[in-house]
């Protein structure tokens, strides 16, 4: 076999006597291991070139004899020679191969590596087009409002008609903060659907549900692609003008006068998210008292607030909003519930903070036996005081109408 794995062809003394003798160690290897002699040829045609050929047959035995020694280490170095040299080459062909395979390995890495950066790529454009899509979106309505204000005042100046309303500029102005405020901190809107996705389960073929405080309409959309029929009330007209360019239904209006007006016993479900820690402590019962009147028996009623039992949230990130007024306790809120005739009442945490918040554990197993027991009482008191620190977020009360 030659290395390639092909059959070796029979060497010939023909491959050496050539004008171009071959260069393949094997058969040279051949030649000196067999000790094949060479043909005597003439140098010439004729009789006189046979006559020399004839010549040079009857010497070559003595010639041989007398130069033998000679020979044989010649013969011998000739083999040690052929042998390194092959030895070499067949290192070299092992080489040849690794640094072969290294390359393939390495040009595999170099398209797995640029297809993974060419899917990052991809992702960091769709990134870029959706933050750029939300600032377009806002710089249009920024334009807008401009557009009406400066409209208002031209009219305010020829006399052709009022006067513009300050006060109505300025809730203009804190709307428009409120809402950069809410897009910062609070989250961005998918991530707003998916938490109050959760919700879904309690309202399913309860009826219409009405969303008190609707906002940016993250929970409409939500329960309108489930099949639900949603309605909202915001007191912001720059949220209800955001639903209503969605395609939601919503109004703008005072929480519970609005609520005093729907018909009594004519909806399937009432949710609120982030609203009651805005509200006056006495307020919270009244909202209670309406929404029962509102719901049907069966209906749920579902309040989602920042939760005080997590001292992160109480302490820090709840007072990011400066309309909150207090944090609202579950323990207090569950009572409200019952209060106001809600039966039964449960309690849903949510929300946890990352694991990168937490604080860190020991590693037992990394320690000497000895030290173990400690550790682990240490540990324990760092879950108690973890979780006084770092609990869920939110909560989520959910009560029910008999």
């Amino acid at each position: 076999m030659d290395g390639s794995g092909a059959p070796r062809r029979q060497p010939s003394i023909e491959h050496f006597a050539g004008p171009e003798p071959t260069r393949d160690l094997a058969d040279w290897a051949w030649l000196w291991t067999e000790d094949v002699p060479f043909p005597v040829r003439s140098g010439s045609a004729g009789l006189r070139g046979r006559l020399a050929a004839g010549l040079k047959r009857l010497a070559r035995p003595f010639l041989r004899a007398a130069l033998g020694d000679l020979w044989d280490r010649q013969r011998v170095f000739n083999l040690i020679l052929l042998e390194t040299a092959t030895k070499q080459q067949e290192e070299y062909r092992d080489r040849l191969q690794v640094q072969q395979q290294h390359l393939e390995r390495l040009d595999a890495r170099t398209i797995q590596g640029l297809q993974e950066a060419m899917r990052h790529n991809d992702a960091l454009f769709s990134r870029v087009d959706q933050k750029l899509d939300r600032y377009r979106r806002e710089a249009k309505d920024l334009w807008h409002r401009l557009g009406a204000l400066v409209a208002a005042a031209e009219t305010a100046s020829d006399g052709a008609g009022p006067a513009l309303d300050p006060k109505a500029a300025a809730k203009g102005l804190e709307e428009q903060a409120y809402l950069s405020l809410e897009q910062r901190y609070r989250g961005s809107e998918d991530d707003i659907a998916q938490r109050v996705a959760a919700y879904l389960p309690h309202l399913a073929g309860g009826g219409e549900v009405l969303d008190l405080g609707c906002g940016r309409g993250e929970a409409l959309e939500v329960f309108a692609k489930e099949g639900l029929t949603v309605r909202g009330v915001d007191s912001s007209a720059e949220m209800v003008h955001r639903c209503r360019e969605k395609g939601l239904t919503a109004d703008e209006g005072d929480l519970f006068e609005y609520l005093s007006t729907v018909e009594e016993g004519s909806l399937g479900g009432i949710v609120s998210f982030h609203v009651v820690e805005h509200l006056p402590a006495p307020a919270v019962p009244r909202l209670l008292r309406l929404a029962w009147r509102a719901l049907r028996p069966g209906g749920v009623l579902i309040f989602e607030t920042p939760s005080p039992l997590a001292l992160a949230m109480s302490a820090r990130d709840f007072w990011m909003d400066p309309t909150h007024l207090r944090p609202v306790h579950p323990a207090w809120l569950e009572v409200a519930f019952r209060e106001a005739g809600f039966e039964p009442v449960h309690r849903v945490d949510l929300h946890p903070f990352p694991e990168d918040e937490h604080l860190p554990e020991i590693d037992l197993e990394s320690l000497p036996a000895d030290q173990r027991p400690l550790a682990d009482h240490v540990n324990r008191v760092r879950d108690v005081v973890d979780d006084l620190l770092f609990g869920d977020r939110d909560f989520g009360m959910v009560g029910t109408k008999p």
